[in-house]
């Protein structure tokens, strides 16, 4: 989890770094960040790691925005459950989080 947080600490995940500096690159606005992101990828973990990587990207991104867009707010279980993960990342201030918690205003 701190590697998350942290990019220069071992997430134990052989390519952790390069993943989580390919997702950075993907929602970034640099190219060439993106396209050496690319490549560090390729070359840590083998180039099927690339469009894997973003095709995981892509459907996540998808998936999030439906949900976003109709108002579908996360389930009482994992908002119980993730309580400390969103404190810690920030996600209880994104504006989406609206949807959900005017559904549990009790579970920031």
């Amino acid at each position: 989890m701190a590697a998350l947080l942290d990019p220069e600490q071992d997430s134990g995940v052989p390519g952790g770094g390069e993943i989580l500096a390919f997702a950075d690159a993907v929602i970034g606005s640099d190219r060439a960040a993106l396209d050496q992101a690319r490549q560090n990828l390729a070359d840590s973990v083998g180039s099927l790691a690339v469009p894997a990587a973003a095709a995981i990207a892509a459907t996540f991104t998808k998936n999030d925005r439906i949900a976003n867009a109709v108002g579908i707010p996360s389930e009482l279980k994992m908002l119980r459950n993730s309580k400390e993960i969103r404190a810690e990342l920030g996600i209880n201030g994104f504006r989406s989080s609206a949807s959900t918690f005017k559904h549990y205003p009790d579970e920031r």
